[in-house]
């Protein structure tokens, strides 16, 4: 009969309650059952494998029981990668009567060994390591954390609930470990997070050992994103974090990585337009003099703080330059100049890629 009802293609919501409610069922008796890992494996197709992964909301209510946490040892000992999704969904899945299931906890020692080859499993992997409490991962182990974040390759995309990832990914740097483990997309992601203001600046943690250990280690990229969110959120509330500190690491970075300005600088204009009306803070601009970035980095500083402070492009128009987008016509009057070298700043802003001839 089970074998009928998953062969069902037009599915009624109700059967996800019933075949939910069959594996505690089973579980109960699962002892004395002689093909119990079959009748589970069944119920759980049944109540879940038509439903869609990309929608955690179902048109029905699951109740949770004690004995559906041994559903865990069974389903992920199988390496049946359908019936881990199947689970996956029951536990990750809500409606207005019911919330994901607190024993989504106990899968996080075995998410973090999966490796998954199809789509529909890392979609409800990526919304279970959304969902379980970031200290059940902790106590794994950021290198398992890490290893495991990086196969799934999560993207803004792919999240439901942002807030739940910045309490993550922020736990994570909190680790020696996981400052190094990390991988770089994520750290661009914290970024974004500091520029949509889902990061503030009581989420993370200023310690200058950070910044110490990334510049020791040579980690350009991930320095580049955690100076501009140290940036984007200051002045801290707490910490001990200095603004000499993240002047002199700043420093180290545009002097190894001069168009780390441009890339950075464009980040922080637009939040330091949107929060202070003074515009750029005078001891990034010190930074900038200090680092000999040569005549480009310096065309890039100039620009920028001509951004920043909102000139106007156009003679005959009230348009307001914004580094994120390019003019539709030359401007007529605005030039820079910089150290000798002369632009037009059409040819400037019309530049792909912002790359200068001399």
């Amino acid at each position: 009969m089970l074998a009928d009802l998953a062969a069902w293609k037009q599915r009624p919501g109700c059967l996800a309650t019933m075949a939910y409610e069959l594996c505690s069922v089973i579980l109960e008796n699962y002892s004395s059952l002689a093909d119990g890992e079959l009748l589970l494996f069944l119920s759980l197709q049944i109540g879940f494998r038509h439903l869609d992964p990309q929608n955690p909301q179902i048109p029905t209510e699951l109740v949770h029981t004690e004995h559906h946490q041994r559903m865990v040892n069974a389903v992920f000992g199988s390496g049946d990668e359908e019936v881990i999704a199947d689970l996956l969904h029951a536990w990750t899945s809500h409606s207005d009567s019911h919330q994901p299931s607190p024993l989504l906890d106990v899968c996080a020692e075995y998410l973090v060994g999966l490796r998954p080859s199809s789509r529909r499993l890392r979609r409800l992997a990526i919304r279970s390591t959304e969902l379980i409490d970031h200290r059940e991962f902790e106590e794994i182990g950021m290198r398992e954390l890490c290893r495991w974040l990086d196969h799934l390759h999560v993207g803004v995309e792919d999240m439901d609930r942002e807030d739940r990832w910045v309490n993550l990914l922020t736990s994570i740097i909190r680790h020696p470990e996981g400052v190094w483990g990390l991988p770089h997309p994520y750290w661009e992601l914290l970024v974004e997070y500091s520029l949509s203001g889902s990061l503030q600046p009581e989420c993370i943690i200023w310690d200058p050992d950070i910044m110490t250990n990334l510049e020791s280690d040579q980690e350009w990229g991930k320095l580049e994103c955690w100076v501009g969110i140290l940036w984007m959120l200051w002045p801290p509330e707490t910490g001990v974090t200095t603004e000499a500190d993240l002047g002199r690491v700043s420093l180290s970075l545009f002097r190894q990585r001069p168009g780390s300005v441009w890339k950075l600088g464009r980040r922080l204009v637009e939040r330091w337009n949107e929060e202070r009306p003074e515009g750029v803070p005078e001891s990034f601009r010190r930074v900038c003099d200090q680092a000999n970035l040569g005549w480009r980095g310096r065309l890039d500083c100039k620009f920028l703080f001509v951004v920043a402070n909102r000139f106007r492009a156009y003679a005959d128009s009230s348009f307001v330059l914004d580094p994120l987008q390019l003019p539709t016509k030359k401007p007529r009057s605005l030039h820079v100049h910089v150290h000798g070298h002369h632009r037009h700043l059409g040819r400037i802003l019309s530049r792909r890629r912002y790359v200068y001839e001399p």
